[in-house]
């Protein structure tokens, strides 16, 4: 196992694409998965040749969350829980953050089940495409009477609504990629053949942003769950004082004005 690959990088034409890549075990969020991906992320954060980012699985799952099989207490006097939420304060939360943090877009290209752990990590992209045959489920109370987590509590609700995210916390029910569609869990599903294809087009599209266009797109809607309406639109007002005078403001307007395309400065 110390030859595994657990992370599959490439990197083409600004687009760096991230594939977990334990098939075998349909790609459990092992501790080692998660040190690699995370290395990567923080690669890729400090990469300015990149501009977009695509997350995958290798073989027929996205990622089923842990791997059970593989936990056991193991330091001296303490629990399998206490140890379990030490690994994710240190290693599993940090790893959310870093992907919902990146200076670029990321693109969640859900190639099959997406379970457990493996549904807070797709929720973590900001945009999450799925092939038809996938799915999402959480299994973490009816079968293990433990909550979700890796952020699925967090953005469940705000993609899909507090109903929908108790639904699919306590009923035991897979949610197919075409009702995670309907519901607003994700952005869109398509043919298994087409994943990629639809990613790739779809992250192209995102390199294309201004630099800063996703960071302030996350902030913005975060920051409307906390606020009020006269808040939000103060916060608004405020963020275009800054942007407005901004090169790539005035590289819009000179391609609105021009009829062509705008060109961004990368990051």
């Amino acid at each position: 196992m110390s030859d595994q690959a657990f992370i599959l990088h490439a990197l083409n034409d600004g687009i760096a694409t991230l594939t977990l890549n334990l098939p075998a075990k349909l790609n459990p969020i092992a501790r080692e998965l998660q040190v690699e991906l995370r290395d990567a992320l923080e690669r890729i954060r400090d990469d300015r040749a990149v501009r977009a980012v695509i997350l995958t699985g290798a073989g027929k799952a996205f990622c089923v969350g842990a791997d059970l099989s593989a936990m056991a207490p193991g330091e001296a006097g303490k629990s399998l829980g206490t140890q379990t939420a030490e690994w994710m304060q240190e290693l599993s939360n940090p790893l959310i953050e870093t992907l919902r943090t990146l200076p670029v877009p990321v693109v969640a290209a859900v190639n099959g089940p997406a379970a457990g752990a493996g549904v807070g990590l797709a929720l973590a992209a900001d945009v999450t495409i799925a092939a038809r045959s996938a799915y999402f489920y959480l299994p973490f109370l009816p079968k293990l009477g433990i909550v979700p987590d890796l952020g699925c509590t967090w953005a469940i609700p705000r993609r899909a609504g507090r109903a929908r995210a108790m639904g699919m916390a306590l009923l035991d029910e897979r949610v197919d990629a075409e009702r995670a569609v309907q519901w607003g869990l994700i952005w869109s599903c398509v043919d298994d053949a087409q994943l990629m294809e639809e990613a790739t087009g779809v992250a192209q599209r995102l390199a294309r942003l201004p630099a800063h266009a996703v960071v302030e797109a996350r902030e913005a809607f975060d920051a409307s769950e906390r606020h009020s309406l006269g808040e939000q639109l103060h916060y608004e007002s405020e963020r275009q004082r800054e942007l407005i005078d901004r090169p790539s403001f005035r590289e819009g307007v000179s391609a609105f004005l021009q009829k062509r395309p705008p060109v961004f400065e990368s990051r």
